[in-house]
């Protein structure tokens, strides 16, 4: 059966992630991805705040601010490229500690959103070695589509995987739709490599809840379903898209109710 769930990163604004397990449970969801967001909160001492909080949801991923340092992982210095995996260690770490199974990761950013060839044979060595890194974690990089990253466009993830074939992969809606492509383009593209999935919807380039939108979740579930998908489903919207938690709980029964017309 696949999972509704959330990521605390709608509640981002509105409450401190060690306070919003509480929320989320009311809230009907059992599984969760938990954004972090500041350095502070890739401290084990933090780590520790999170344990005491999580109770009965379970932490299917982490997710982290990256551009604190995931394009830096890519940096031509050695020593800058130690500092950020440093820090990088430190995020999975509290991920462990919370139980975390995945690590979602956007990489590099494009700068000025241009472009960017990437030499996938040197790119994939990274990324892979990167992945031995989350697996002393007990954890698994999942790379995501992103529309002002290297992975903005369908093609992206196979040509990734031929050079590094243990990546796993995060597949994200308004990313999809932010970078003007059919997010089933993205879902052929990155096959049975999906392990998360980011629900939100779009209207006149504005994000918004699902449910209050025009995108098919009907139509996208039973996608999931025929490709064998075995992956949670989390709400991942921003702060501006809702008013209250009301809304966020109308919008999880709004998925739950497509869900279930799918499964029937």
């Amino acid at each position: 059966m696949i999972d509704i769930g959330i990521s605390t990163a709608s509640l981002f604004l509105k409450t401190n992630v060690e306070d919003s397990f509480e929320i989320i449970e009311k809230l009907g969801c059992k599984v969760v991805e938990v954004f972090l967001t500041t350095f502070s909160e890739y401290k084990k001492e933090f780590a520790e705040i999170l344990k005491g909080r999580v109770k009965n949801v379970k932490v299917h991923s982490v997710h982290s601010l990256n551009n604190h340092y995931e394009p830096e992982l890519f940096n031509a210095s050695p020593r800058t490229q130690n500092d950020a995996e440093e820090i990088m260690r430190n995020v999975l770490n509290v991920g462990k500690e919370i139980g975390a199974e995945f690590y979602t990761f956007h990489g590099p950013a494009r700068l000025k959103n241009k472009p960017y060839n990437v030499n996938f044979p040197e790119f994939g060595k990274r990324v892979e070695r990167l992945n031995d890194i989350c697996k002393e974690y007990g954890i698994e990089l999942c790379y995501e589509n992103v529309h002002w990253a290297y992975y903005y466009y369908p093609g992206f993830f196979k040509k990734l995987k031929d050079n590094s074939p243990s990546v796993k992969c995060t597949l994200d809606i308004k990313q999809a739709m932010q970078s003007g492509y059919d997010v089933y383009e993205y879902m052929d593209d990155m096959g049975d490599s999906i392990k998360t999935v980011h629900l939100c919807d779009v209207v006149d380039g504005k994000t918004c809840l699902p449910g209050t939108g025009k995108f098919d979740f009907c139509r996208f579930f039973e996608e999931i379903l025929k490709r064998n998908v075995d992956a949670p489903q989390l709400l991942e919207v921003y702060s501006g898209d809702y008013q209250t938690y009301d809304d966020l709980a109308k919008s999880l029964d709004y998925l739950r109710d497509c869900l279930r017309k799918v499964i029937g």
